[in-house]
């Protein structure tokens, strides 16, 4: 099974129609990759649907960099009980 940074990555990639190796933890998702606020939406629930999760969406869309999002990601599965590889 993919990491959850790894599984961010390509989510994020997809929804920003960049290439993988683009998506670096270091990356904001608006400065660096250049997601708008549309986007940035989509990405949230993106994420939700890859990892069948539910984020409370303002905190969500607080988080500016890769690296962020996998720690915040990984916090919401194991607080939802799910055993996730960072």
């Amino acid at each position: 099974m993919a990491t959850v940074e790894e599984r961010i990555k390509a989510v994020t990639a997809q929804i920003l129609k960049i290439a993988p190796d683009q998506v670096r933890p270091e990356c904001s998702f608006t400065v660096d990759l250049g997601a708008s606020s549309v986007q940035s939406v989509e990405l949230v629930a993106a994420f939700e649907e890859e990892f069948d999760i539910e984020m409370e969406e303002d905190a969500a869309l607080s988080v500016e960099t890769v690296g962020k999002a996998v720690e915040y990601i990984a916090g919401v599965c194991k607080e939802q009980g799910m055993d996730v590889e960072l």
